[in-house]
């Protein structure tokens, strides 16, 4: 949360602060989201944690089964009625926070990847925007030139891409890991076609990681990169640094089925706090997703609006109208999925970044790649369960 958002968030929770005279809220930054899981944990350990704090979906599951958060459904019921109304907040939204009937967090930076697009580097290569891999991997052969002296890659992937594998099991029409059982789900022919879609563009050099340069949205506004997966909430670092560039987002291309992730943090209250800190705390988490504060936070840097209400709202319907680049995500609700949020998830991606590592930088093939990964998972879960 640096740059447009950390401005963002001081100048919303120093208003919260003047207008709740018995309440202060002090923010503290950290690293990235590794840092605060780690930190997290540590601080659970030593019985020191937060009364909030960010954090996905998917870390519950550590926390509730060591009893560290707390059941704001009661809260929900009691304050968020009528205008505030908790079902006005978009039901994938809903789902990511909803452990049987108990719920552990309110939605806040909320994204989702999409495909950006240069579209002079389109209009030269005589193409349009890709709608499935077929035409994404024929895309990235035509956009993989020299301009004007400069070599250009046609198609980039971030480096967390264990991360977004999820996506493209799913869109090639296979099931990544059953959130009930924790039963492995990708090794499978969707899975083997997923990593070959991959790993077939990264070989034949039509494809790049971010690598060395972190987040592909440098590289794609120098004219590096004509197209990349990304998250929605970089478009805000795009609309900066591209200049008079020609450039937009659409969906994300699809295999056999559309299927859109939809990320992000929520905010989770932890249970070594007094009553007193976890009803202020509350007061301040329905604050940042009113409909006026989520469709500005959207407007400011890229994430998605939290709340139909907002979808519907003119001052964000106006504004999409006006910058079309945020239309893309929009569309993808019809197909939003969240991760499985499974014990030990956080360890999981880890060891799945290792092995895809191997794939990418040291040749490894896809299907042992996949066999690998699956033992290695495998072993994250058998762990986390203990």
């Amino acid at each position: 949360m640096t740059d447009t958002h950390e401005k963002w968030l001081k100048e919303k929770t120093d208003a919260f602060n003047k207008e709740h005279k018995d309440i202060e809220v002090k923010l503290v930054a950290q690293g990235n989201y590794g840092d605060l899981s780690q930190k997290l944990l540590a601080a659970a350990k030593a019985k020191k944690t937060p009364t909030i704090a960010q954090a996905y979906g998917e870390w519950v599951n550590d926390y509730q089964k060591n009893d560290l958060v707390v059941d704001i459904k009661p809260m929900i019921d009691e304050k968020m009625k009528d205008e505030n109304a908790y079902e006005d907040i978009n039901q994938v939204f809903r789902d990511d926070n909803t452990f049987g009937e108990k719920v552990y967090g309110l939605p806040f930076n909320k994204s989702t990847r999409v495909l950006f697009v240069n579209n002079d580097y389109l209009k030269k290569a005589g193409i349009e925007a890709p709608k499935t891999w077929d035409e994404l991997q024929s895309a990235a052969k035509k956009l993989t030139t020299t301009v004007e002296g400069k070599k250009v890659v046609g198609m980039g992937f971030e480096n967390q891409l264990a991360h977004e594998l999820s996506m493209y099991v799913k869109q090639a029409g296979g099931d990544f890991i059953d959130e009930k059982t924790s039963e492995i789900k990708f090794n499978s022919k969707e899975g083997l076609r997923a990593l070959e879609f991959i790993d077939g563009m990264l070989k034949d050099k039509t494809a790049r990681m971010a690598g060395e340069d972190e987040y592909l949205s440098g590289p794609f506004t120098n004219g590096d990169v004509a197209m990349y997966i990304g998250s929605s909430a970089g478009i805000p670092f795009i609309q900066k640094d591209a200049k008079d560039m020609n450039w937009t987002t659409v969906p994300l291309p699809k295999d056999k089925v559309q299927a859109a992730p939809f990320q992000g943090t929520n905010i989770t209250m932890f249970n070594n706090s007094s009553k007193e800190e976890q009803a202020a705390a509350f007061e301040y988490m329905m604050y940042l997703i009113t409909p006026e504060n989520t469709i500005d936070w959207a407007k400011t840097t890229g994430y998605l609006p939290v709340r139909e209400s907002a979808l519907k709202d003119k001052v964000w319907t106006d504004f999409v109208k006006k910058d079309p680049v945020f239309k893309a995500g929009l569309s993808q609700y019809k197909g939003a999925f969240i991760d499985p949020r499974i014990p030990g998830a956080f360890a999981i991606k880890e060891a799945m970044s290792k092995e895809l590592d191997k794939m990418i930088y040291e040749g490894k093939s896809s299907k042992e790649t996949l066999d690998n990964m699956t033992k290695r998972v495998q072993e994250e879960i058998d762990k986390a369960k203990k």
